[in-house]
C-alpha cells in the first residue's frame, strides 16, 4: 500500500483545475447524514454501523439498492425519495469546514477553473451550499449526471471535461477512501482531507491535510502552497 506523502513548507503542487467533493471536504453535513441513514437502517432492519460504514461518499440510491437488494425498484426508490427528502429539508447545524471560505475566495477573485463534485442529489447539494451561503460553481456535477457514482472515476472525469481539461490536470479534494478511489483512477491528483477516516484508508491519494486552511493558492501561479 503507497503511503501519503508528508507536507513540507516548500511544497506546491500546479494544475489547471480544482475539483471538490462536498460534504465532508467543504461542509460538515454528517449529523445530519448520520440521522437520515440510521432512520433507513432502522426502518429495514439493517445494521446501523456497517450501513454508515458503507455509504459515505456514494451516491444514495446507488446506496439503497446495494443495501436493500431484494426490494423491487419501486421499494427501493420510495426509500431514496424518503432520504433525499430529509437531507434537502434539513440543513440545520451543516457548518463551513476550516479553510474553505478562504480557499474558495482566492479561486473566485482569481477566475481560476473550479467544481464541485458530488455523489448527492442536485437538490440536497444545492439546498447545502446555500444554506452555508458559499460560492456557486460554475460546474457542479450530482448523482443526477452520472451513470456510475464514486468508487467509479466518471464522476471527477465529467467533473474534468466539463471545465474543458483533461483530468491529469486537475487535483481532487476528498475525504472518503470511495472518492479518493475515484479521482485516482479519473487519472487526477488527489488531496485528503482529513476526516473520521484513517490515513491508511485514504492511503491511495497522494497528500494527506488536516483542513483546507493548510492549502493557498500560489500568489502568482496556478498552483497550490501548503501550510506544514
Amino acid at each position: 500500500m503507497q503511503s501519503i506523502s508528508p507536507i513540507n513548507k516548500d511544497q506546491s503542487m500546479n494544475f489547471k483545475g480544482l475539483l471538490f467533493d462536498l460534504d465532508g471536504t467543504l461542509i460538515d453535513s454528517l449529523a445530519i447524514v448520520d440521522l437520515a441513514w440510521r432512520q433507513f437502517a432502522r426502518r429495514n432492519q439493517l445494521d446501523e454501523d456497517k450501513t454508515m460504514d458503507f455509504i459515505h461518499g456514494r451516491p444514495a440510491l446507488q446506496s439503497v439498492q446495494q443495501l436493500l437488494p431484494d426490494l423491487s425498484k419501486a421499494k427501493q426508490q420510495h426509500e431514496f425519495n424518503l432520504l433525499n427528502e430529509f437531507e434537502t429539508n434539513n440543513t440545520d447545524g451543516i457548518v463551513v469546514l476550516n479553510g474553505t471560505r478562504e480557499l474558495l475566495a482566492q479561486l473566485e477573485a482569481r477566475d481560476v477553473p473550479w467544481a464541485i463534485v458530488t455523489s448527492g442529489t442536485k437538490a440536497v447539494a444545492f439546498a447545502r451550499v446555500q444554506a452555508c451561503q458559499l460560492p456557486m460553481p460554475k460546474v457542479f456535477i450530482t448523482a443526477d449526471h452520472i451513470n456510475k457514482g464514486k468508487p467509479d472515476p466518471e464522476p471527477y472525469l465529467l467533473g474534468a471535461s466539463s471545465l474543458g481539461l483533461d483530468a491529469s490536470d486537475c487535483i481532487v479534494f476528498e475525504d472518503a477512501p470511495a472518492g479518493v478511489t475515484s479521482g485516482v483512477e479519473a487519472g487526477c491528483r488527489v488531496i485528503a482531507i482529513d476526516s473520521h477516516y484513517t490515513k491508511q484508508q485514504l492511503a491511495a491519494a497522494d497528500i494527506f491535510v488536516d483542513s483546507l486552511a493548510q492549502v493557498s493558492l500560489s500568489a502568482h501561479a496556478l498552483s497550490l502552497d501548503f501550510k506544514a
